[in-house]
């Protein structure tokens, strides 16, 4: 019987959901994703998790027992760290724990650690765990390593030609390639991908800019390689991943795009975030003066505040384009 490996869509999916999806369709694995969010899935996750969590944790949560009762696993990969200086949100490192202490009943989890400080082949032999978890060989589990991080690199290439990830799978898949619209300005939206990206947590802050005629670039959009080497001026680098990079792609596009405005999502409660965000507005006003703006989103985040807030932002941004250019 083929195996049902179930990965919630939600928090890394948005990045490597390509990458998992391949490894386990290569090794014989049904995969089946959560889908895209809905409010049963956030009330799910607010009643399962911990009050303190921030809302996209509390929003895995909701994916995963969404999953329960139709798949023989869960993937739940513990990311630690994927580039040999910054780790990833305690909330990342316990994820396993967490899920497996709040449901009774639960499919086994193959939580396989990854963690590139451990070698040059620690991601291999994390890849290989989860592979002989579904008793596939060596040999097989190789093969498809090999084809998962080739999909990998075409996915990410697709990002950093601008495309957003649920239109860069869209390609993959289909194998279309798309005209890239412009619009009336060029915004960079900032913030975690599990929090731009998920149209229903975010209330789909992507698509209502570009209705309103907006070009929209984010972190994904810009190479790693470029970023990294980024010197944002601080006596001390953000020790959180996403963090960090958030703060690096808001210097690179000051200083080497040029932008119309900075909208830096936020998720409410999130510690390294207050952090970030003061340093990117300070940053906006030091680079000849960019609009900034935040937006902290919560499970009780409304439609229509949001909204508002965009439209007055797009508004802002167009008179004074037309006063100063």
């Amino acid at each position: 019987m083929t195996a049902r490996v179930g990965i919630p869509s939600s928090l890394l999916s948005f990045l490597y959901y390509p990458t998992w999806k391949t490894f386990f369709s290569e090794l014989g694995a049904q995969v089946i994703p959560s889908g895209n969010t809905t409010r049963e899935m956030l009330d799910l996750g607010v009643k399962e998790a911990l009050a303190d969590a921030c809302v996209p944790i509390k929003l895995y949560f909701g994916h995963v027992q969404s999953l329960i009762g139709k798949v023989d696993y869960l993937f739940i990969p513990r990311v630690v760290c994927l580039n040999k200086e910054t780790t990833y949100c305690p909330k990342f490192l316990g994820l396993p724990d967490m899920i497996r202490n709040s449901f009774k009943k639960i499919p086994p989890l193959i939580d396989i650690r990854l963690d590139v400080r451990e070698g040059w082949n620690a991601l291999l032999k994390a890849y290989q765990q989860a592979g002989l978890a579904l008793g596939a060989s060596r040999g097989t589990i190789a093969l498809a390593y090999r084809k998962a991080m080739a999909v990998e690199r075409r996915f990410f290439s697709l990002l950093q030609e601008g495309w957003q990830p649920l239109k860069a799978m869209e390609i993959l898949n289909k194998a279309i390639r798309p005209q890239k619209p412009k619009g009336r300005l060029v915004l960079a939206v900032l913030g975690y991908p599990y929090l731009i990206y998920d149209r229903y947590i975010s209330v789909d802050l992507l698509g209502r800019l570009k209705q309103m005629g907006v070009e929209v670039i984010t972190m994904e959009n810009l190479p790693p390689r470029v970023l990294y080497r980024q010197n944002d001026n601080l006596d001390k680098r953000p020790f959180w991943t996403l963090g960090d990079l958030v703060l690096r792609a808001a210097h690179y596009l000051l200083r080497h795009r040029r932008i119309d405005g900075i909208i830096h999502v936020t998720a409410f409660g999130c510690g390294p975030d207050s952090v970030v965000g003061k340093f990117l507005e300070m940053a906006a006003h030091e680079c000849q003066a960019v609009p900034f703006m935040s937006l902290s989103i919560d499970e009780h985040s409304g439609e229509a505040g949001i909204t508002t807030r965009l439209e007055a932002f797009v508004d802002m941004v167009c008179r004074r384009k037309e006063v100063y250019v």
